[in-house]
């Protein structure tokens, strides 16, 4: 897993822990001291945002345990896979477009950083140089053939000239 992301996953993990065990008790004594719970709309909201905080720790300790199991071996290294550069023309606009394939977590379609589970990102996993894309997106369907593929591996050996 990119390092980046486990950093800022775990930093959110550590805020969100800090948040549950020590601000939320305060808020929610503090609010309960108000009087009638029934009520009481501090009362709540710090109840709700516990619950939240909760499921919100939950999904980012899930996430990290997938993220973890993500193996560099298991990645192809002639087709397009996680972390490959791939250069398309896309017929339907007339124009060639870079993308790199993401996780969700760094994705920006501005940047030409499309996650994996996207539907673009999905549609040129394991695709070649040559190979037609038939995308089907909210825009409607687009064909992207590739032109070039750079994978994982392939930046990897280059960062170690």
């Amino acid at each position: 897993m990119p390092e980046h992301i486990k950093k800022k996953l775990q930093e959110e993990i550590v805020k969100l822990e800090y948040e549950l065990t020590h601000e939320l008790p305060v808020e929610i004594k503090k609010a309960a001291s108000l009087g009638d719970l029934s009520e009481n709309a501090e009362y709540h909201m710090a109840k709700q945002r516990q619950v939240f905080v909760n499921a919100r720790l939950g999904q980012l300790k899930a996430r990290m345990g997938e993220l973890a199991l993500v193996n560099l071996a298991n990645i192809p290294r002639d087709r397009a896979a996680f972390g490959s550069t791939v250069l398309v023309y896309d017929s339907t606009k007339d124009e060639k477009i870079e993308y790199k394939l993401v996780m969700s977590e760094e994705s920006d379609v501005s940047k030409g950083l499309i996650s994996t589970t996207s539907p673009i990102g999905r549609g040129l996993i394991g695709k070649q140089v040559g190979d037609i894309a038939a995308i089907v997106t909210p825009n409607g369907k687009r064909e992207l053939e590739i032109l070039k593929l750079v994978t994982i591996h392939d930046e990897v050996s280059e960062e170690a000239k």
